[in-house]
């Protein structure tokens, strides 16, 4: 046997890695599914701004190969690299929050400081900062799992790292990403192990500024007293709701037909972004939502279950990055599909994968490939943790066949 053969032998003994079929399909499925209703919502947006049909279809697909082109490198990097470069990717995390207030670096649109200026076209620094958290998360829950579990005092530096992103983000404003990662460090700092009543007393004085930062300005109050009850003022606070529950309603079982949409048609604001879910609804009716929810869980639960693996094994910062990534994709599915279905109050956060949006498009890709690299890891921890419990069985019958000839020359 030549060394060649020899390599080959030693990569077939060896413990494989593979990534999840089912997570891929699913997450292949949720892009699909977003290419078809993008270029459905977005005709009439681009035809009133007298940009082209297809104009922010056209956009989509670039920002969704910009994806591709990121998920396939991080789908190649070994997730010990992320976990070395933890501190510094949160550090990079500050620094493009901060950006965002820098004259003519940050760009303000509608009142808003949320994206940053790179000429060729604008980006919005909290998409990746959606992931550097939950790296950074991951990392400290490895490099501290103890003092997480045991002590208070352990959970101070992640609730502060938050704490300071939600300040951040506040003053851009943007309190629906604020919430959405408080909710997600909240929940990850649990599955690491901490006690929730420690969870309790350390989230007790972000309450207050939640509150404040909800009530403080006129138009939140409004969002968050609308929603109870959008009909009563159906032309005003209540019109982005009416709209979209009009849309979904139309739709009844099987929808009035791909691209039919009547509420898209300059009624329904942000048909191709925000309100992405009830142009579904009405074209694809309950049974398009059905399958969007479920393409979703399936990538929740898969990215959970295969995390609670990575954590048994022993690949605990794979496990923590497949909980963080599933939980953040979870969370803003939540707030987005029950913004339009009208149990909960309006945010701008996007249906992820689905929506249209260059850097969230983009950032949503790359996270989705750090989710899968996770599981690649995981399973070829599983396949070395099975490999281990073959062994001891081969090793017994290959030293009965070596002893057999001595026997035999024995008698």
């Amino acid at each position: 046997m030549g060394l060649f053969d020899n390599i080959q032998a030693k990569r077939r003994q060896g413990p494989r890695g593979h990534f999840d079929q089912l997570l891929l399909l699913a997450l292949i499925g949720l892009a699909s599914i977003g290419v078809v209703m993008v270029a459905s919502s977005s005709i009439a947006v681009a035809d009133s701004h007298h940009l082209g049909s297809f104009y922010y279809l056209k956009r989509h697909l670039v920002f969704l190969g910009i994806g591709m082109v990121a998920a396939t490198v991080v789908m190649r990097t070994e997730l010990k690299m992320f976990e070395k470069y933890a501190f510094h990717l949160m550090l990079l995390a500050f620094l493009i929050l901060l950006a965002v207030f820098v004259p003519h670096l940050g760009m303000r649109i509608n009142g808003a400081r949320r994206w940053l200026n790179l000429v060729v076209t604008s980006f919005q620094p909290v998409e990746a900062v959606k992931l550097f958290l939950v790296v950074y998360l991951a990392s400290y829950l490895v490099r501290h799992r103890e003092s997480v579990e045991t002590r208070f005092l352990g959970l101070i530096k992640p609730i502060a790292v938050a704490g300071v992103i939600v300040i951040l983000l506040l003053l851009q404003p943007d309190f629906g990403s604020a919430t959405l990662m408080i909710g997600v460090t909240i929940a990850m700092v649990w599955l690491g192990g901490a006690r929730p009543l420690f969870l309790f007393i350390m989230g007790l004085p972000l309450m207050p500024l939640l509150y404040i930062a909800a009530t403080g300005e006129s138009y939140r109050m409004k969002r968050l007293t609308s929603f109870m009850d959008p009909w009563k003022d159906p032309f005003n606070d209540g019109f982005q709701l009416t709209q979209s529950l009009m849309a979904i309603g139309r739709g009844e079982w099987t929808g009035v037909g791909l691209g039919s949409s009547v509420l898209k048609l300059s009624y329904l604001p942000e048909a191709h972004t925000d309100f992405i879910f009830a142009v579904i609804g009405e074209e694809l009716g309950l049974a398009g939502i059905v399958l969007v929810i479920s393409l979703f869980a399936l990538v929740v639960g898969r990215g959970l279950y295969l995390g609670l693996k990575g954590v048994e094994v022993g690949q605990r910062f794979a496990g923590y990055i497949a909980f963080g990534v599933s939980l953040m994709l979870a969370m803003q599915a939540i707030v987005s599909v029950g913004v339009n279905l009208g149990a909960l109050p309006t945010k701008g956060l996007t249906l992820p994968l689905i929506s249209y949006g260059g850097s969230s498009m983009a950032l949503t890709c790359a996270m989705a490939g750090v989710l899968l690299r996770a599981t690649y890891e995981i399973n070829r921890a599983l396949d070395a943790r099975q490999m281990a419990t073959r062994m001891p069985a081969s090793a017994v019958n290959d030293a009965n066949l070596a002893a057999a000839p001595r026997e035999a020359e024995a008698a």
